[in-house]
């Protein structure tokens, strides 16, 4: 992929990745709004990248459709004493919490990459059966080339904590939970004691991600209460118990976000389960915890509708392809979302540009929530309709 990066652009040296195994850094501890000293005057500005073109192609009745994909970084620059030109998102010196990275393609790893290219310090939550295989691809190097930044570095990740957001504390969880073989060997992993063990490693707060779901795919007609019931847990109020117990660390200003998706308000067959239900949710939490942690802590609370994505987690759904492809012909943009453009949107919503907005879905998805029909209906064939410049 080609780039285009201002002349002052530094190259770092890539430094190691901590698993939850080893020790934590207990450096800094940087207040919202304070400066780093003695740290370089890196400044986030949005370029543009175009990938190499990238063909999707499916055929609706005698058309093909093509599409190229268009891709938005954020790239960190560096000035003397010059200040860039344009609004710039600097998150030096600040400490974002991602909860439910566990591989390197997903939306969650996309918004750790543009916050670290932002400057901020990457702590990760990874569910506990991911939890190895994460550590050992981290270690081996696997993700090193999806850790490239925009400067030529690579997106460090402090620390890596075991995390299953579906237990509040360790009294919630069953006994099978515990003795199961895939949680043997990690501790401290409900939410509780992960906002303890932040805590204890001095690390004070200033954004709170999270992205975590449960895959269902049953029509909500055959879906069993305890199965509706866990949708909701593991996709509504893993954000309410996270957004908790993290909030005595956080420092005012700071900011959360969640990822949510158009299932929420409008029909999608095949996302099942009660899955659309705990988005519907957790919009609504969103609202209701805005109101609630801004007055008491000064945080903000947002959550952004991403369109869909060809993750690992996606493809377990079982139609992601068909969704792809039906954005690509039907969303006013016609492009493939890329996973950089949430985590793009993600660390404005972080930053202090955003600071008069909370309690709001922030659509990601290249425009297809506006839409009321799908216009590659044989019943609009006949209409003119316009077409990406494919040129």
């Amino acid at each position: 992929m080609a780039a285009i990066t201002s002349p002052g652009t530094q190259i770092v040296a890539p430094k190691s990745c901590i698993p939850a195994s080893h020790g934590f850094s207990r450096s800094k501890i940087t207040h919202f709004g304070n400066e780093t000293k003695g740290s370089s005057w890196t400044k986030l500005r949005s370029l543009s990248f175009m990938s190499a073109t990238q063909s999707f192609s499916k055929t609706y009745g005698s058309r093909l459709l093509k599409s190229q994909r268009h891709v938005i970084k954020a790239v960190g620059g560096e000035g003397d004493k010059q200040p860039l030109p344009g609004l710039p998102i600097d998150l030096r010196g600040k400490r974002a919490f991602i909860a439910g990275i566990a591989d390197d393609n997903g939306y969650g790893w996309a918004i750790a990459k543009s916050l670290a290219a932002a400057g901020a310090e990457i702590l990760v939550g990874t569910w506990v059966p991911a939890l190895n295989i994460f550590e050992t691809s981290l270690r081996r190097g696997k993700f090193d080339e999806s850790r490239v930044l925009p400067d030529g570095s690579l997106m460090e990740i402090t620390k890596v904590y075991p995390l299953d957001a579906i237990y509040d504390s360790l009294e919630d969880v069953p006994e099978d939970v515990k003795t199961n073989k895939r949680y043997s060997g990690s501790s401290n992993w409900t939410v509780k004691e992960v906002a303890e063990s932040v805590k204890q490693d001095l690390a004070v707060l200033i954004f709170l991600c999270t992205h975590l779901q449960m895959v269902q795919s049953k029509p909500l007609l055959e879906t069993s209460r305890n199965g509706y019931l866990a949708a909701v847990s593991a996709s509504s109020y893993s954000f309410v118990s996270l957004l908790r117990h993290f909030l005595p660390i956080m420092n005012p200003g700071g900011a959360t976000i969640s990822l949510t998706y158009i299932a929420s308000e409008k029909i999608i067959p095949g996302y099942g389960g009660g899955m659309s239900s705990a988005k519907s949710a957790l919009e609504s939490d969103t609202r209701v915890l805005a109101f609630e942690a801004g007055r008491k802590h000064s945080i903000r609370v947002n959550t952004i509708s991403a369109g869909p994505l060809r993750s690992r987690a996606a493809k377990a759904i079982g139609f992601i392809d068909m969704m792809i492809d039906y954005s690509l012909e039907n969303a006013p943009l016609q492009k493939e979302l890329a996973a950089e453009e949430v985590g793009n949107a993600a660390a404005f919503l972080a930053s202090p540009l955003a600071s008069a907005i909370t309690g709001a879905v922030v659509y990601v998805d290249n425009g297809l929530n506006a839409m009321g029909v799908g216009v590659d209906s044989p019943v609009f064939q006949d209409l003119n309709i316009p077409k990406a410049n494919k040129s």
